[in-house]
């Protein structure tokens, strides 16, 4: 084997300190979007105050690596008028209600199986939100795995960035309720009148003039006639 001469050992010795930061960067940049994920999420479809929604509750890991065995979901107390769970293959419900109200009070999602670590599950509800919801609603989320738990029950407070919680709730962010939607039926009301109105007016319009065109060629024409008999 050639040995290495002197001068060369101190630029592979900085090659190779670049070697290894590079590769400590990439694994750091592959373990943050890992880190980032590593909670319960909440995906909503059509997040409106006053409209109806599905939220898809979403997660792909357990507790500490060990295998999730439920989800329970807490609806907000204000804001939510009705939640439905949705019936999921692999999934039994239970739902707790208010005993005076009958209002939803939690969900748990229970799994026929549990869900290994690293492996992505997700459970859905319907709700109805009310026409004077906050902007943003929280749903805690509570994991239960086969070894422990976790609370998804953080809410980050004024000025707080979400992402710096240890255990962020789902939250879902809502947009304002749609207005002036009546008036808007109306005048599409009033519109669709005066098209219908203007355009029964072309016929009886035609109609009257081809009638006064038929009486003039008759009278003519009995005038021609009389002429005729005359001579």
């Amino acid at each position: 084997m050639t040995p290495i001469a002197p001068a060369r050992r101190p630029a592979i010795r900085r090659r190779g300190i670049r070697l290894a930061a590079s590769g400590a960067l990439a694994a750091a940049l592959v373990a943050a979007p890992l880190a980032a994920h590593a909670h319960v999420t909440v995906t909503p479809d059509a997040p409106v105050a006053g409209g109806y929604d599905v939220l898809t509750f979403a997660f792909s890991h357990g507790c500490d690596d060990s295998p999730t065995t439920a989800l329970v979901i807490t609806p907000p107390a204000d804001g939510i008028d009705s939640v439905v769970p949705t019936v999921q293959a692999g999934w039994s419900i239970d739902v707790e209600r208010d005993a005076s109200t009958g209002l939803v009070q939690s969900i748990a999602y229970t799994a026929d199986e549990p869900v290994p670590n690293a492996m992505r599950a997700a459970v859905e509800l319907s709700v109805a939100y009310s026409a004077d919801a906050p902007d943003t609603l929280a749903f805690p989320v509570e994991q239960l795995c086969v070894d422990g738990s976790t609370s998804w029950s953080e809410i980050a407070e004024d000025g707080e960035d979400p992402h710096d919680l240890e255990a962020p709730a789902p939250v879902v962010t809502l947009a304002p309720a749609a207005e002036d939607d009546g008036h808007a039926a109306d005048d599409a009301t009033t519109e669709t009148d005066a098209a219908e109105a203007d355009s029964g007016a072309v016929p009886i319009a035609l109609g009257a003039g081809g009638l006064a065109a038929g009486i003039a060629a008759l009278v003519v024409s009995v005038l021609a006639y009389r002429r005729t008999a005359r001579r």
